[in-house]
This record gives C-alpha cells, structure tokens and sequence, in this order.
C-alpha cells in the first residue's frame, strides 16, 4: 500500500513520562496524540485535539517516520493516543512498522472499540490500555458518551483480554504485553465507579487497573454543575475502595495532586514541533 496515500490528523508526538510505570518507566513512551474522538466528553482533558480539531496532516510515511525518530529518542514504545477514528488507516502503517521494530505498540483509546475493528489489530497491538468510564449508561448518555457505552466497553475489553491473554513484563518493570485498563474517577459519581469494578473484575480479576484521580474543570462542563468541582478525597478513596470490594488484584493509584492542567500537553507547541521533525 502506498504510506503516502493515507493521511492522519496529529497533535503531539514525543516522550511522556506521565502514563502509568510501567508504560512510561524511566525512558518515556512515544506517544502519538491523534486529533479527534467519537465521544463527546464535555470534561476531556486534551478537548483542544479531541473536540477542537487541533493537529497538524501527515501522510502514512511521515507517521512511520515519527515512529522511528521516537525509537531513536530511547522511547519504550509507541503509544497511540486517541487512535480509534483512525483504525482502518492504522493497519496498514502498524504492519509495516512490525516489520520494522520490535517496540511495544499501546492502543490508547476510549474503550468503546468496535470488536471487528479490534479483530483487525490482532497481532499489530502488544498493549491495551483502554478507558472504562462507564458503568451507568444513562451517565453516559449525559456526557456524550455512546448510548450503550457499558456493552461496548464490555465487549471491548473481552476482545482486548482473548488477544493479550497474559500480562508480560520485563525485568526493568516495563509492561511488554498485556491490558491495563483506566477510570477516571468523576465528582459525585461513586455508584458509576463501583460497577465500572464490578465490570471490570467480572472481565478478569487479574487486570491491571489504574484508578485516576486526575480530573479537574475544563471549559466545556458549564453545562453540567457536578462537573465544575475536582473529586474530593472522600470520593478517590471510595474508588480504591471499590477496587478492592470487586476483588480486582493488580493496579495503579495516582496522588490528589495529579489533578491539575500541568499534565495535559501544550498542543499549540506541540504541533510545531511536529513540522520541525518531519523538516517542514
């Protein structure tokens, strides 16, 4: 297939030390932020790229190029963020970047996935590392979301376990293949937390889980009061709480003062840094 007839819409490509240990570890991963999002979140945190539109087009080849300039940053893999638009477009460029690195390749996405399109990745994704937002569908409505967020999100993660059946890490740590799914916890939304668990542990107890406590107001949520506070403490630790009644194993908790904007990427810097990469 010619790379050069297939086209993307980026915001970021670089090293990001704030993913979970053992995605980012101590070398960074190569994430490729992708423009663009089915949902609709009035509170994503990268809204500018996921509902502004913001991004710089690159062909096929100029993403595999990017790909290789993180690798030869000392990236620990190649971190798709947001890729799920661009699925169809992916395969033929992960194909033939499989036959180019063996680097880790993460799918990070919003967990709504369609199965058929997941089945189209097998043996192209080493890592999964899908949101699970929803558990209450009406919530999820509310916010945008896909109507039957939940079942999908479900069969999602189903599809994602059957093809990384086994979590391997190396010795420094690093997650090589396996799943590790997110939840963002949301002010005043204990119940939707408990059953996303409970989702979860249904899936397969053994999962890796981050639980976030990185929500903070963005400028979309005036339409919705509950949304324009941070989560208490009270509420992330009713989220630990729930991650332990559901009888998950493995996971991942952040610090209250990961809520904050620090860690969301300069997006208008960012895309410059694009061109200059790619010599343009």
């Amino acid at each position: 297939m010619d790379m050069n007839a297939v086209t993307f819409r980026i915001a970021r490509a670089g090293l990001h030390f704030f993913e979970e240990p053992c995605i980012s570890g101590t070398r960074g991963s190569g994430t490729v932020f992708f423009s663009g999002c089915g949902m609709r979140c009035p509170f994503c945190q990268n809204y500018e790229i996921s509902r502004g539109g913001k991004g710089v087009n690159v062909s096929g080849a100029e993403l595999l190029r990017l790909f290789g300039v993180l690798e030869e940053h000392g990236a620990a893999n190649i971190n798709l963020v947001t890729p799920t638009p661009w699925t169809k477009q992916l395969i033929p460029v992960l194909k033939e970047f499989k036959m180019r690195s063996e680097l880790p390749v993460v799918w990070n996405s919003g967990g709504a996935d369609d199965v058929s399109d997941l089945r189209a990745l097998e043996g192209l994704v080493d890592i999964w590392l899908p949101d699970f937002k929803y558990s209450d569908d009406a919530l999820a409505k509310e916010y945008g979301a896909y109507p039957d967020y939940s079942e999908r999100a479900s069969a999602a993660l189903a599809e994602m376990r059957r093809q990384t059946p086994e979590d391997v890490f190396g010795a420094d740590g690093m997650m090589k293949k396996g799943v590790c799914v997110r939840h963002l916890v949301l002010p005043g939304a204990e119940r939707n937390t408990d059953g996303v668990m409970r989702m979860i542990a249904a899936a397969d107890r053994s999962l890796y889980v981050s639980v976030m406590a990185q929500y903070f107001p963005v400028p979309a949520v005036k339409d919705h009061p509950l949304l324009s506070r941070r989560v208490t403490e009270a509420e992330y630790r009713a989220a630990l709480d729930s991650f332990f009644a559901a009888g998950l194993e493995n996971g991942f908790s952040q610090e209250p003062g990961s809520a904050t904007e620090d860690y969301v990427p300069d997006f208008t810097a960012s895309t410059e840094e694009i061109k200059a990469l790619l010599g343009r």
